[in-house]
């Protein structure tokens, strides 16, 4: 498995839309409000342990985080055109949009 990142600056991702109440008992890095939503990679970061292994005190691979810019007024209902809000997500929670 390369250590590159797989999205470039640009690209158009989807956050999964996964929650533990679907799978089970986990941790999920991943804020709530930005689940199943569409959003632009703005830069990778580079590559830490997974969070959501450490938390278990397990091997924990190393994941490529990104910054991701996403509409604002679509997530919260509020705010104008233009609005956006930049989260921290780590590539295993992304997909191609």
């Amino acid at each position: 498995m390369s250590d590159a990142p797989i999205f470039a600056p640009g690209a158009q991702v989807r956050v999964k839309d996964d929650w533990p109440e679907r799978r089970g008992p986990c941790h999920i890095r991943t804020p709530h409000y930005i689940r199943g939503r569409t959003g632009t990679v703005v830069r990778p970061l580079g590559a830490f342990a997974n969070p959501e292994d450490l938390a278990f005190a397990r091997p924990a691979p190393k994941r490529t985080l990104y910054h991701v810019l996403f509409e604002q007024p679509p997530i919260w209902n509020e705010g104008k055109p233009g609005d956006t809000v930049m989260v921290e997500v780590f590539e295993h929670w992304l997909e191609r949009a």
